[in-house]
């Protein structure tokens, strides 16, 4: 009996791990894959070893099977982790760092979306509500600029309305 309750719970923790093959961590292969499947990209500024609000949103939203299966469907997910204790690669702290420099990043989690040209379309942090309510605001942030680009499109055409 005891065995059953430990083989559960070791299959409810490791099925809330975060899927690490859907986080990449090379910001140009990323870009790569977003215009070839024409998905919008959500890189994830963290610190993911020792920021309180990094942790609870890993937990509560990114580890979650709701999360990651529209995640796989929908988006292309870079991780840009600025640990305190993790080693990483000189180049991967040097991606992260430039991209953080670039995109404006001062605190963590910074959540920047980007289309599948790699164009800034929005950005937000953690969110409250799970991951019911952290895919809405990604979906505020692409579904506008979807919106955007057909009046714009219409506007470049012959289209008389």
């Amino acid at each position: 009996m005891i065995l059953r309750i430990l083989s559960l719970s070791f299959l409810l923790s490791v099925s809330q791990l975060p899927a690490a093959d859907l986080w990449l961590t090379d910001f140009d292969a990323a870009k790569k894959k977003a215009a070839s499947e024409n998905k919008p990209l959500v890189l994830d500024f963290t610190g993911s070893d020792w920021c309180g609000w990094c942790i609870k949103l890993d937990e509560e939203v990114f580890a979650t099977p709701t999360f990651q299966k529209y995640a796989e469907k929908n988006l292309i997910l870079v991780k840009l982790d600025f640990p305190q204790r993790k080693t990483q690669s000189s180049e991967e702290k040097d991606q992260n760092m430039k991209l953080a420099r670039e995109y404006g990043v001062k605190g963590y989690p910074t959540i920047i979306v980007l289309d599948s040209k790699g164009d800034k379309i929005g950005q937000t942090g953690y969110v409250r509500g799970g991951p019911d309510a952290f895919i809405a605001e990604l979906k505020k942030n692409y579904q506008e600029i979807t919106a955007l680009e057909v009046v714009l499109k219409l506007a470049d055409s012959s289209v008389v309305l």
